[in-house]
């Protein structure tokens, strides 16, 4: 090793690696110089995954691969390769499902043992540096593995051959095809329903994350049935998370998860992919209840997302929040001690807001048991009662004193923003800021609708190429993009397309669109591998595979089945069309048992089903008519509806199908609504009523071949 203070990870474009520069161990990025080197030394690689947001990847840092000793026995006996998940989420998603066969779960930091040639046959996820209440220490791992590499090499290469048979079986999903059926959507329905808390809201228990793409399909399945207990439950869900600690009662936008039933006491990092999903679930609550709060809640992840994680000036949006500033604290930055919050108010505001955020001398952190998490326990008109105040005094000393909190927070030490902007992130980013333009309208849409746009161009500039599609990310050194950089891309460029209607948009979503199914689709089982086939090998682990799971992310074959619906419904082609179904076979077998962590395939089959919505708004751009019209069609939630404004001299070039034949015919220049699904289209209306009763029933359209 090197006697320079740092290691080689110094030079890394990712901020994890660059956090482990100082560490007493050679390690490697993942690549092909460390297999070279593992096979010249003939020693096993230790692998170790994990993430900048991720504590406990920090914890074993600190504890391990920052001890003198445990780095000595690792560079004695190891090739150390040390992966960033967010930027090799192909690397991580193998070695998860190879750790999880092994140890029965996965999840950061991901410890793994490979063959010099990359296969693996030993690993788990966090290990204490000693032994402790009895598991093993890493320590003893390390001494064992190394002792096991030198002495019974045969077994471990058996191990190993029988592991990689044992992840190629599980991520190609042998056995999955089958007919496509839209009744996968009842199974799916009825699944979440099962797992629903009906005293806290969400689905399952502890530990609680949100479920967005669950949230979605039970919001859509209520606008075909308008069953009320479906929508109650997404309310009572969506109300109950905006309440808890898991929600940033002061700055806005969500943590990760909650570690407890009740939404109360969160993980701390806040991620991208959280929030721009769960900004389209409060979007759409929204459109459906006219529940304020939920709109508020939307417009608080914007807000935060503007100040925090984006970056304004040139476009994009930033990767994760960290949890702590350090880990000698745990979520303090967050969290407040009774005597904080009354030292930045006065004793009237503080009374209030003490019982408004339940913060009392005894708090929920186990590490510091005198801080609280902020959740709002009580309505202002309970405690307007309480307190002998009218509801209007005690609303306005929350919002004040609210502001000054925030205000006492921000001089805090703060947690670490990954400024890095991954692509599949940030187009499900644009997808989520280009509905809150829609659905927000004024002047909080028309900046969502201005910064989403910046964005989508930014990522075309600078990580397309007409030959390969997208890339993995913004800016830095470029990484090959994977399956979700493509679809959510598409999708982003569509809805960007609806926004303006740009032929530019468009020709370069079908173009990814078409980029993916030849360079990432199956032809002949149908579905989307998550790599290229031109790809570079990948390891001992360079199995072919198919995502499918919502796992944390929608799952990228049913978001491409939703773009090739989409594109389809836009083009007419029957390639899009066949290429859908033969996605949704691929896995039809198996949907129904995955029931919500599959939810994104139920919204899939729904659109398939059904087939997309298109509203077509004729009229001037200033035609108040045209735009209730235009105001009417936004406020209807339907998954996958598009809302294009036609006005005069407007080009009709895209569109095809009905909408093709139909628009042709229409008065450019006067106010009107078209309403088509596959090869129907309804006759146009002038009320703004009857296109919401329209577009809320769709009944309409269920005989639509």
């Amino acid at each position: 090793m090197s006697s320079h203070s740092e290691n080689r990870l110094k030079d890394s474009a990712s901020p994890y690696l660059r956090s482990a520069a100082h560490q007493p161990i050679d390690w490697h990025e993942w690549g092909d110089a460390a297999f070279a080197r593992a096979e010249s030394d003939d020693k096993p690689i230790l692998l170790d995954i994990g993430a900048v947001w991720c504590h406990w990847c920090h914890v074993i840092d600190r504890e391990s691969y920052e001890n003198s000793e445990i780095a000595k026995i690792i560079n004695e006996n190891f090739v150390a390769v040390k992966v960033d998940r967010d930027e090799r989420p192909d690397v991580d998603a193998r070695y998860q499902s190879a750790v999880s066969a092994i140890s029965g779960q996965g999840g950061w930091p991901l410890t793994g043992f490979l063959l010099p040639n990359g296969k693996p046959f030993f690993g788990g996820t966090y290990f204490p540096p000693e032994d402790l209440m009895g598991r093993p220490g890493f320590r003893r791992i390390l001494l064992a593995v190394a002792d096991s590499y030198k002495n019974k090499r045969a077994a471990l290469v058996r191990a190993a051959d029988q592991l990689v048979d044992a992840v190629a079986q599980a991520e190609v999903f042998t056995g999955a095809r089958a007919e496509f059926d839209p009744a996968v959507v009842e199974v799916q329905i009825t699944s979440v329903t099962e797992q629903f808390d009906i005293k806290n809201g969400g689905f399952g228990r502890a530990p609680k994350f949100p479920h967005s793409s669950a949230v979605d399909l039970v919001l859509e399945r209520y606008q075909q049935t308008k069953e009320k207990h479906l929508l109650a439950m997404i309310e009572t869900t969506l109300e109950k998370m905006a309440r808890g600690g898991v929600y940033d009662q002061l700055a806005g936008g969500f943590h990760r998860y909650s570690v407890d039933e009740r939404w109360l006491v969160p993980h701390f990092e806040k991620m991208s992919y959280d929030n721009s999903e769960l900004l389209r679930n409060y979007l759409h609550g929204w459109q459906v209840t006219e529940n304020p709060l939920l709109r508020e809640t939307a417009e608080g992840i914007i807000g935060w997302v503007n100040e925090v994680l984006s970056d304004q000036q040139n476009g994009g949006f930033y990767a994760s929040q960290d949890a702590d500033d350090s880990l000698d604290d745990d979520g303090d930055y967050f969290t407040w001690t009774l005597e904080e919050l009354r030292s930045a108010l006065l004793p009237d505001e503080a009374r209030v807001l003490e019982l408004y955020y339940d913060v009392e001398a005894h708090g929920e952190m186990h590490h510091n048991p005198a801080k609280n998490v902020l959740w709002i326990a009580r309505s202002s008109a309970d405690m307007a009662k309480q307190l002998g105040l009218d509801e209007t005094s005690v609303r306005l000393m929350i919002t004040r004193g609210r502001g000054k909190m925030l205000a006492a927070r921000l001089p805090r030490p703060t947690p670490f923003v990954d400024k890095t902007m991954y692509v599949a992130w940030n187009a499900m980013f644009v997808s989520a800021y280009l509905d809150a333009a829609r659905v927000l309208g004024g002047s909080t849409g028309e900046s969502c609708r201005k910064f989403a746009l910046r964005t989508m161009d930014r990522t075309l500039r600078e990580v397309w190429s007409e030959f390969r599609g997208f890339g993995h990310r913004i800016g830095g050194p470029a990484l090959d993009g994977s399956l979700d950089d493509q679809v959510f891309s598409v999708l982003a460029l569509l809805d960007a397309y609806e926004t303006t209607l740009e032929p530019r948009y468009f020709a370069a979503a079908q173009k990814t669109m078409d980029l993916a199914m030849a360079r990432y689709g199956d032809l002949e089982g149908g579905g989307f591998f998550d790599r290229p086939s031109d790809a570079a090998p990948l390891g001992g682990l360079d199995v072919r595979r198919k995502p499918f799971q919502d796992s944390p992310t929608p799952g990228a074959n049913s978001a491409a089945a939703i773009a090739l619906i989409r594109m389809h419904a836009f083009t007419g082609h029957e390639r899009y069309h066949n290429f859908a179904q033969k996605t949704l076979e691929a896995f039809a077998g198996i949907a129904p048992q995955y029931g919500m962590f599959a939810a994104t395939y139920g919204l899939a089959a729904a659109l398939f089903a059904r087939h997309p919505f298109e509203v077509v708004i004729t009229g001037r751009a200033d035609d108040p008519a045209a735009q209730a019209l235009e105001t009417a069609a936004h406020s209807v939630y339907r998954f996958g509806k598009s809302v294009l404004r036609l006005t005069p001299g407007a080009s009709l070039a895209n569109f095809a199908g009905a909408l093709k034949e139909t628009l042709p015919h229409l008065p450019a220049d006067e106010a009107l609504a078209v309403v088509c699904a596959g090869q129907t289209c309804l006759p146009p209306t002038r009320d703004a009523d009857q296109l919401v009763c329209i577009l809320s029933e769709g009944h309409r359209f269920t005989a639509v071949g």
